[in-house]
């Protein structure tokens, strides 16, 4: 196994730059621009497949040369690709500009000119492995995918260890190290490549250095004068800084008229940013001061609930617990399952303290799901107030599920009776977004039996922020009126109660909140006006509203779970017209869209390359025939069933990072496994890979019943849940790692296996944007049932000939 070293090295450091590179996105610029990077990784496996294809013969005789002088062509291209991508001047901001996006359009391509090489050249090495080792297809895979499955872990262990932007120096060396291995050229391929590998440190540590966009939440008060850093923690949920200046201070929605009312201003905190996007403020030493909490927004429950047993999801650095008991709760159960936080509230972090021990408080990290699961058995704790945290949902992505309909389910079945469950939404960016919040409401309340949910809603507002109270039994006529008072002392706006005239409370506004029309860029007005309050009543009731026609106002849910997804991309030309107002959370589909329209574009030019090169594809044509379906079939099928497992992974871990980096390491690995073993199906190829498309079958079946217990489930010990999160995918993952090298053996022709290859790059392209899109606008059921069906098309499209009538037909 010794000669698949080199190969199982390149397929290491191939994933593990890929996922360097998309950490580079995600903390210099945006998040939503790392999809460029798995665009461009799969643009360069398949551009390799279609070069090796088309030029066989002559990279073929020329083999023993190439495998040596690779490794170090990759380091270098590595490298000088890295570099190209820091002093890129690519400007987000005037991107999403009409005006001044075609210089930024420019920016991207010089991306794609910039790493395209490095993954061009890894595609070239592991594609050229597949075409010198045909004898061996299945041992060539399983080197491939193991490697690629160790190359996900090491970069997660590095998270922990290793800033963002010096995770490609780091991986550099593997691919050095795979040149001491490549045969009678071994020890001339190290050494030239241990100078280049040199030369590329230097530069990367001589050269520019890698730094957040100056377009990022974080720019500003890193440069203040006087700022500093007091922490910087390193994981693979994100890089992490606390920062203390001036500016930095609690981040609360406080009435106008606080200090008329006699209440404090929020103090100055520390400020804690990951990956440039404040996530939270923690407190300062000395304590944490709550002498605004009656003026806050989120202050209102604890008016119309005296001495409440509170559930608090998410503690805000520890100031939402001091406000919570400042204003009169009994007892307080703080979650904070994001780690960083949970740390700092337990142990503190650069000098912000920990929450002092009280008998009234207990923090958990566990999530909220887990936290109220089984409270409708009998003898279980319930809560008098369930309050979500304004910066909850946007602090970890995992935190989404605390706003789905089954979550505010779970919640409104933890309540006692007239308890209320406190919903915090943003309308900075769109007043739609309480809208769809209100629809995840009603479906909570649905989901427990409650027909008519107006009377157990109330919504009350700031110029930014609204609260939506929901409470399980119907709001009464004497907290109505505590509600309006309450409001009316802060100058709060009340949008929603059942029987509210919207005509008179308009001639009363404190905050305006007018329409956004989407169809023309403008903000109308006809006086004061509250643009929930107009569509509230609508939404609960279940009737069509003004703005269902511009926005997706479908509730959220554990299927469906992206809550910043209510653009309906059907109309494209509209949103692009009006790219300057989009909120930077739903660029991620759009970008989306952009990276599979090009990928569709290179998937066809895949297609056709047999039609450019007759000669070398020869005359066989049930072999092109069915690799035009069954090796594209397979791509997508395994892509669709990867973002299936992560999903519900990183669900079930309440950790995106592990649960991205558990599923693929998971599934590659094993699939490396199935891949080494498929040799003992070359005799019956076509039911083995019909056995595989039956596991998945069953998988999927199994998937689909015990996801609605996962999170409820979430609460177990992390090393038990990454047991059963690996323990769940290695089955189905052995499974689906027959099929590619059983139909390569197929392919007799040379050519087959490099075009099967680049054909494989180029749907592996396709299937991620379009499954990130499916699961955006349809629900994970869907993503799961596309890879159900890839692998049924690949099992009736296997491209058996002269190997299956050897053996005989199925």
């Amino acid at each position: 196994m010794i000669k698949y070293l080199p190969l199982f090295l390149v397929s290491a450091a191939a994933v593990g730059m890929e996922t360097a590179l998309t950490r580079y996105f995600a903390v210099a610029s945006w998040s939503d621009y790392g999809y460029w990077v798995i665009s461009i990784v799969m643009v360069g496996f398949a551009f390799s497949g279609v070069f090796l294809a088309l030029a066989r013969e002559f990279l073929v005789k020329r083999a023993a040369g190439l495998f040596a002088i690779l490794p170090a062509v990759l380091v270098a291209s590595g490298a000088l690709g890295y570099f190209a991508a820091i002093i890129n001047p690519f400007n987000p901001l005037q991107l999403q500009n009409p005006a001044t996006y075609l210089p930024q359009l420019a920016n991207i391509g010089l991306y794609y000119v910039a790493l395209l090489p490095f993954f061009f050249g890894a595609g070239l090495f592991i594609s050229l492995s597949f075409v010198t080792n045909a004898q061996s297809i299945g041992r060539v895979y399983a080197a491939d995918l193991t490697g690629a499955g160790v190359g996900a872990v090491l970069v997660l262990g590095l998270m922990f260890l290793v800033p963002p932007f010096e995770l490609v120096p780091v991986l550099l060396p593997a691919l050095a190290l795979a040149a001491w291995f490549v045969g009678k050229y071994r020890v001339r391929a190290g050494v030239a490549a241990l100078v280049v590998l040199a030369g590329a440190e230097l530069l990367l540590a001589l050269g520019p250095q890698a730094a957040v966009s100056p377009y990022k939440p974080v720019y500003p008060p890193l440069h203040t004068p006087g700022a500093k850093v007091l922490a910087q923690v390193e994981r693979p949920q994100g890089e992490y800084l606390l920062l203390d200046d001036f500016t930095e201070r609690v981040n609360d929605d406080i009435s106008n008229d606080a200090a008329m009312l006699g209440y404090a201003d929020p103090p100055r905190s520390y400020g804690l940013y990951r990956d440039g996007i404040r996530i939270a403020s923690l407190p300062r030493p000395g304590g944490v001061a709550s002498g605004y909490a009656p003026g806050a927004l989120d202050a209102l429950p604890y008016a119309l609930v005296a001495r409440p047993d509170v559930l608090l999801v998410g503690a805000s650095g520890g100031f939402r617990i001091a406000e919570v008991l400042a204003l009169g709760a009994a007892h307080v159960t703080a979650l904070e399952p994001e780690p960083v936080l949970y740390r700092a509230l337990k142990h503190g972090l650069g000098g912000s303290p920990a929450y002092p021990a009280d008998a009234q408080v207990s923090i958990e990290d566990m999530p909220p799901r887990a936290a109220v699961a089984g409270a409708a058995e009998a003898g279980a704790r319930k809560f008098d107030v369930i309050d979500i945290s304004a910066d909850f949902m946007d602090a970890a992505p995992a935190n989404v599920y605390a706003v789905s309909a089954e979550g505010f389910a779970a919640d409104l079945g933890a309540l006692r009776p007239g308890g209320v469950l406190s919903v915090p939404v943003s309308i900075e960016d769109f007043p739609a977004y309480a809208l769809r919040m209100l629809a995840s409401v009603k479906a909570a309340l649905a989901l427990r039996g409650v027909a008519d949910p107006q009377a157990h809603v109330v919504v009350y507002r700031s110029a930014w922020n609204a609260r939506i109270l929901v409470s399980n039994t119907p709001f009464n006529a004497g907290e109505i009126s505590a509600l309006l008072k309450w409001c009316n002392d802060r100058s709060f706006d009340v949008s929603y109660y059942q029987g509210i005239d919207v005509t008179a409370a308009r001639d009363n506004l404190y905050n305006d909140l007018p329409a956004v029309s989407f169809n023309d860029d403008t903000v109308t007005s006809f006086g004061a006006d509250d643009s929930i309050a107009d569509e509230a009543g609508d939404v609960l009731a279940g009737q069509p509203s003004v703005s269902a026609r511009a926005f997706d106002l479908r509730p959220v849910t554990d299927d469906r779970p992206a809550f910043y997804a209510i653009l309906r991309l059907g109309k494209l030309s509209l949103l692009l017209a009006r790219v300057q107002i989009l909120p930077q959370a739903e660029i991620g589909a759009l970008v989306n869209l952009a990276v599979l329209a090009q990928a569709g574009v290179i998937a066809l030019l895949v297609l056709l390359v047999p039609l450019a090169a007759p000669r070398q594809a020869g005359g066989a044509r049930v072999a092109l025939a069915r690799s035009v379906i069954y090796f594209p079939a397979l791509a997508l099928g395994f892509l669709f069933l990867e973002i299936f497992g992560i999903e519900r992974a990183s669900a079930f871990l309440d950790d995106r990072a592990a649960g991205f980096s558990l599923v693929l390491s998971a599934m590659l690995i094993f699939s490396g496994l199935g891949s080494f073993i498929s040799g003992r199906f070359s005799a019956r190829p076509a039911r083995a890979v019909l056995g595989t498309a039956l596991v998945v079958l069953v998988w999927a079946g199994a998937a689909m019943m015990l996801s609605p217990g996962a999170l409820a489930g979430s609460d177990l010990a992390f090393g038990l849940k990454a047991v059963l999160v690996v323990g769940a995918m290695a089955p189905v993952s052995l499974a689906m790692g027959l099929p590619f090298p059983l139909g390569l053996e197929q392919e007799e022709q040379k050519f087959y296996l490099a075009w099967a290859w680049g054909l494989n790059g180029a749907f592996s392209v396709v299937a991620t944007p379009l499954a990130n899109l499916m699961l955006r606008n349809i629900g994970l059921h869907a993503v799961l049932g596309g890879a159900i069906v890839m692998y049924g098309i690949a099992a009736l499209s296997f491209p058996a000939c002269e190997r299956e009538r050897k053996f005989g037909s199925v």
